[in-house]
């Protein structure tokens, strides 16, 4: 029987975009702010694997921060990997 296991899926959350110069980002040191292109209570994005899978809203969980996943996207087949001949 197959197992998941020992499957790995890369999981980025970006909370935002802003464009700036490299020489700009090189003179920032520790407690630097980047202003991005989003509110506070925008959706942030959900990637797996470089793939937008989902959208969701940043919470705070005492003194850790998470993603409340509230919008899970679908796919189109094309986006879909190909499947494999043979059982799962």
């Amino acid at each position: 029987m197959a197992t998941f296991d020992d499957i790995k899926v890369d999981i980025s959350v970006v909370l935002g975009t802003s464009d700036m110069p490299v020489h700009q980002l090189l003179r920032m040191g520790r407690g630097a702010v980047i202003d991005l292109d989003v509110r506070e209570d925008d959706d942030v994005r959900i990637y797996a694997n470089n793939t937008l899978v989902a959208r969701g809203q940043v919470v705070l969980l005492g003194e850790r921060v998470g993603v409340s996943v509230t919008e899970v996207l679908n796919r189109s087949p094309e986006m879909r990997p190909m499947r494999t001949e043979g059982p799962l």
